[in-house]
């Protein structure tokens, strides 16, 4: 019979007492998977192996292998799993003796070779959360079982889409929803546009936290989707026929990306504007390349009670790519040559990016070494990422506006700007996304994105699940609006006087400057 031996290198460390976070000492902030090794050999034996226990050779435990051996009774073939490392621990705290760790785990090989191809992607897989993942209780189960259970599932399939059905199965007892696998297609497509060009139909959709519905953000304007009438508001139920339930913003995203010219079909709920109605509407969008600008701009102006005209500027950040933070610095000094005091900085309903590009923000508006953000691993190591001699463009008051909408990098700009004494946020507690991914291409040409650590803000503030809490509650009823601003940009008249979260921003803004306060 033909025997599969897969061999993956692992560190593994020991674990620290709970309850004790452990501070590390200053090191460059440098965040980066290794790559693990997976070598895969086979070779013709004339007996099949009887039904293999599980041993973890550091404790000498063995674990039944009665299910295993049951579901692979009468099988033509059978592979072996080996997991080998050394773990030593580098932590100032005393630790436990360094040991090794070998496991050895026997599988049955599926018939079908496309799903013998996804066979060998999940024991991959399965190695990088047991070496990385940033719970080392993997949501309290026990993680080399998951593997026997995951592989004697794939055996009967028949399509690799129903093998990486089962890898996402597993992976979603994790209890984290940003720990996932996605097919080799979708990878690619989700590579495309790191430059800032976005090959797709120009919408932005976020998930709604107390609904899980994927709503429309905004459309590009001129875009596949906004020509053809896709408005902010409305829900996405469909891509190509198949429901976006359980998808976050990111998956469904990568459904809508593909090759220029190529069309996607999209189901949408009309929103709930009274002239639209909650219709269900299919459109076939033609896919195209999408410039992206994350950034919008204007200036709020108005005149004081002593008459002296206030110039606020007003600076909607979309995303974090790569061009955010030059396209921010280019706007705060074009604004700073046009006489602006003050300045509300945009974060509803951005769902995050590049974390380096929100870390590059926050330097627009910070001085000196502070705190950026704060991590913190599955050994409970907290390790701060500070500015090194920084210089802030401007001094002037600052407001950060933020939603339910705003999460990941948005969440960690919010909080260096909030921790550090920078800004006033103003509007509903952030989304709570405050994981460290990494995104490792695996052997058969898809990706594992893996949560390894968490995110604190400077003050040592959870982000995770929790949010940034706003030092000023605002929503459409708070205020009414005493005055319409006036508002310019490139010389055309825009409309964010119906916004009452700009209003109360300006209102804080003024308590500041009148305090002389330059934050």
């Amino acid at each position: 019979m033909e025997m599969v031996e897969c061999s993956l290198a692992a560190t593994l460390a020991p674990r620290p007492l709970p309850g004790r976070a452990r501070k590390a000492p200053p090191r460059p902030a440098v965040l980066a998977a290794g790559r693990a090794r997976l070598q895969v050999r086979s070779a013709r034996r004339e007996q099949p192996p009887p039904p293999a226990p599980v041993r973890d050779a550091s404790s000498g435990t063995e674990r039944s292998g009665r299910a295993l051996g049951q579901a692979a009774a009468g099988l033509a073939a059978a592979a072996v799993v080996s997991l080998t490392g050394f773990a030593g621990d580098v932590s100032p705290l005393p630790a436990p003796p360094a040991r090794a760790e070998s496991l050895t785990v026997a599988f049955p090989v599926a018939k079908a070779r496309e799903v013998n191809r996804v066979q060998r992607t999940l024991v991959e897989a399965w190695g990088l959360i047991r070496e990385t993942f940033v719970d080392p209780t993997f949501n309290h189960q026990d993680w080399d079982q998951k593997l026997q259970q995951t592989m004697v599932e794939m055996f009967p399939l028949k399509s690799a889409d129903a093998a990486y059905g089962k890898i996402s199965g597993m992976l979603s007892t994790l209890g984290d929803p940003f720990t996932r696998i996605i097919s080799p297609a979708e990878y690619q497509s989700f590579r495309i546009g790191s430059d800032g060009n976005v090959q797709g139909v120009g919408v932005f959709i976020n998930r709604e936290p107390s609904s899980g519905r994927l709503l429309v953000m905004d459309c590009i304007q001129g875009g596949p989707a906004d020509r053809a009438g896709i408005h902010e508001g409305d829900e996405l139920v469909e891509i190509d026929g198949k429901s976006v339930s359980g998808l976050d913003g990111e998956a469904a995203a990568q459904r809508l990306r593909g090759r220029v010219g190529t069309t996607v079909k999209v189901k949408l709920l009309d929103g709930t504007d009274n002239d639209r109605g909650g219709r269900i509407r299919q459109k076939e969008l033609s896919r195209e390349i999408i410039n992206l600008s994350p950034l919008s701009t204007t200036i709020i102006s108005h005149r004081s009670d002593n008459g002296h005209e206030c110039k606020t500027g007003y600076v909607r950040l979309a995303s974090f790519s790569q061009t955010a933070a030059a396209e921010m610095e280019n706007a705060v000094k074009r604004m700073e040559d046009e006489g602006v005091e003050s300045y509300i900085l945009d974060l509803r309903n951005n769902p995050g990016g590049l974390v380096k590009a929100g870390l590059d923000v926050a330097q627009i508006w910070l001085d000196g070494d502070e705190t950026l953000v704060n991590t913190i691993d599955r050994e409970g190591n907290v390790l701060p990422i500070n500015m090194i001699q920084g210089h802030s463009l401007t001094h002037d008051p600052l407001v950060v506006l933020v939603n339910e909408g705003s999460a990941s990098a948005s969440e960690i700009l919010a909080g260096a700007l909030h921790d550090n004494g920078r800004a006033i946020l103003v509007g509903h507690r952030t989304f709570g996304k405050g994981k460290i991914q990494s995104v490792t291409e695996l052997d058969d040409g898809s990706a594992l994105f893996i949560s390894v650590a968490k995110y604190l803000s400077p003050a040592l503030h959870e982000i995770d699940q929790v949010g940034i809490q706003p030092d000023i509650q605002c929503s459409p009823d708070i205020l009414s609006l005493p005055r319409a601003p006036s508002l310019r940009e490139n010389g055309e008249a825009s409309s964010l006087e119906m916004d009452s979260c700009i209003m109360v921003a300006e209102q804080a803004l003024e308590i500041e400057q009148t305090k002389g306060s330059a934050s």
